[in-house]
């Protein structure tokens, strides 16, 4: 009975491990599984950074109609987005200016960075509400590409 127990705990411990092969294998196969997966959810991080971006324009847009209706006038470039926070010392001041502001803070883009806005645009709207995408350089491509509020209106039309 003593033989068979000491043959049992042999064939036990030469199997104890993997070998090299297999652990090669294994890692050949995530890395396949990895390559993969990463680029679809990189490009589903951008989608949803564009789509955050698109959503900062609308209640943008909502606070410089309500500033609008208020004070007539959309705020200047020189006064930018942040008369949407403060109250503009810079000319024309605002008379009819929201106590409070229109927002309670500034927003920042999806890559950390103040949106832009210029007002009256080059595009012929009144203002334009902007962000140079990922790069933060004027033009690009893909997630690099600069995104207007006036994108999705003028590609509709």
């Amino acid at each position: 009975m003593r033989n068979l127990a000491s043959k049992s705990s042999r064939a036990l411990s030469r199997q104890g491990g993997f070998t090299l092969i297999e652990i090669m294998v294994v890692v050949i196969i995530i890395g396949l599984l990895a390559s993969v997966a990463v680029p679809t959810v990189l490009d589903r991080m951008e989608q949803a950074r564009t789509q955050k971006a698109r959503a900062d324009f609308k209640s943008l847009q909502t606070a410089l109609k309500l500033y609008r209706i208020d004070n007539f006038t959309y705020p200047t470039s020189d006064q930018g987005l942040d008369a949407l926070v403060h109250k503009p010392t810079l000319a024309p001041v605002p008379r009819n200016w929201k106590s409070g502001g229109y927002l309670d803070q500034m927003q920042m883009d999806p890559w950390d960075r103040p949106y832009l806005y210029m007002s009256p645009a080059e595009n012929g709207h009144d203002y334009d509400i902007y962000t140079l995408g990922a790069d933060g350089v004027t033009g690009g491509e893909g997630p690099n590409a600069d995104l207007s509020v006036w994108d999705q209106v003028e590609k509709a039309e």
